[in-house]
């Protein structure tokens, strides 16, 4: 087993960071690792594995056995626990230079427990000019121990001061055929359900794994896809819109709450809760300022998967959309819903190309109002205010 397995399509990049993994070990050791470097950009379109390859690097660096994906060091990399590990998540629209300065003084503290501190960073495309300045000496000039792990979409989106100081890895979008394979393989998934997911998930490996092992996941890609033919008046599109945020809430608090429970018993046992002796005094502050952390980080995680599961909706419904456009253009290829033809071919006779991709562009519209911070459900009432057609009211009686 390792922390690599997970990753699908991108075996260059998974051999460039084991060989790398290697020669940091070298490097701890006082000998020579050319393959190490202290900054590295991973670039990767949606769904390719950005920050998975860049959490599995992080592991294999503080992994004794570089990456064995079972010890204590991998698991806590895995749960966000790991002392040495940091996983940066911007959580506005852009890092400001305030944001980034503290980054910096976090980057400096010596590791822990592990040979190298790891920080990991997300969407350094959101480093605008003033804060990639303020990144640049710390990338030029870090900390001996200091490595750092930055990930965006493409290379063209990241600022020239900081892309020139790191070493480029480039993934790309996995097959679907390679996505079917390894849910098929990993984890049994029958080749049929394996097949629909890969293509339903738009070749997002971790959206794919969760179609096919959950039935909920798949009912409510089902309540999305029925959107567009269910907008019969303008109050349908607001009870619509609340249904859509309601649900989303809904789905982050149960995938974070196991989570949150799970880092707050880890955190509460670590430091003995419920002990006795001397020095518990010292104990029960570091426990709450241990807790006091958490909770931050707990607060960024929901607030992650809370976006996340808003792109899902918007990522459904730009594949429904697509589709509506590709027979509506005459194309051949293959559909994503391919399952919907046709009542996809039902919905696309009513307009005409030039609607279809306005609906495309207020769908994009809402992504960035989201990112922008626009309350979410006012983004979705304007959404499906325009999506509105009264016509498909025929199509589905």
């Amino acid at each position: 087993m390792s922390v690599f397995d997970s990753l699908i399509g991108q075996e260059h990049a998974v051999e460039e960071m084991k060989h790398a993994s290697l020669d940091a070990a070298k490097i701890s050791n006082d000998e020579r690792g050319d393959a190490m470097t202290h900054a590295w950009l991973i670039t990767g379109p949606p769904g390719s594995g950005r920050s998975t390859i860049a959490l599995a690097f992080a592991a294999s660096l503080v992994c004794s056995k570089g990456g064995c994906g079972e010890c204590i060091d991998c698991r806590d990399v895995s749960s966000g626990m790991h002392p040495d590990v940091e996983h940066i998540v911007p959580e506005g629209i852009i890092y400001t230079v305030e944001a980034t300065r503290a980054l910096i003084e976090r980057a400096a503290l010596l590791p822990t427990r592990s040979p190298w501190h790891v920080i990991v960073v997300e969407d350094v495309d959101r480093f605008r000019v003033e804060a990639a300045t303020t990144l640049l000496k710390t990338l030029e000039e870090p900390p001996p121990q200091t490595v750092w792990l930055l990930c965006a979409p493409t290379v063209d989106d990241v600022s020239p001061t900081i892309r020139s100081r790191c070493r480029h890895v480039l993934l790309s979008t996995p097959t679907l055929k390679a996505i079917a394979e390894q849910l098929t393989t990993r984890y049994g998934i029958d080749p049929a359900m394996a097949a629909f997911a890969s293509r339903a998930a738009q070749g997002h490996i971790g959206r794919a794994r969760a179609l096919a092992t959950d039935e909920a996941a798949r009912i409510r890609r089902k309540e999305i896809l029925d959107i567009p033919t269910s907008l019969r008046t303008i109050g349908s599109c607001f009870e619509l819109a609340n249904k859509i945020v309601s649900n989303v809430n809904a789905d982050a608090d149960s995938i974070t709450s196991p989570l949150d429970d799970h880092d707050d018993n880890s955190i509460r046992t670590a430091f003995g809760e419920g002990a006795e002796g001397k020095g518990l005094s010292t104990v029960q502050r570091r426990m709450k300022s241990a807790l006091k952390d958490l909770d931050k980080r707990m607060k960024k995680r929901h607030v992650r998967i809370v976006i996340d599961q808003y792109d899902r909706v918007l990522l459904d419904l730009t594949g429904y959309y697509r589709d509506i456009l590709v027979l509506q253009s005459g194309s051949d290829v293959e559909l994503i819903n391919e399952e919907l033809r046709a009542a996809l071919v039902r919905v696309a006779e009513v307009d005409d190309a030039s609607a279809t991709l306005r609906r495309i562009a207020a769908i994009t519209e809402t992504r960035d109002q989201i990112a922008a911070n626009v309350q979410p459900l006012t983004a979705f009432e304007s959404l499906l205010v325009t999506l509105r057609d009264p016509r498909l009211n025929a199509i589905v009686g």
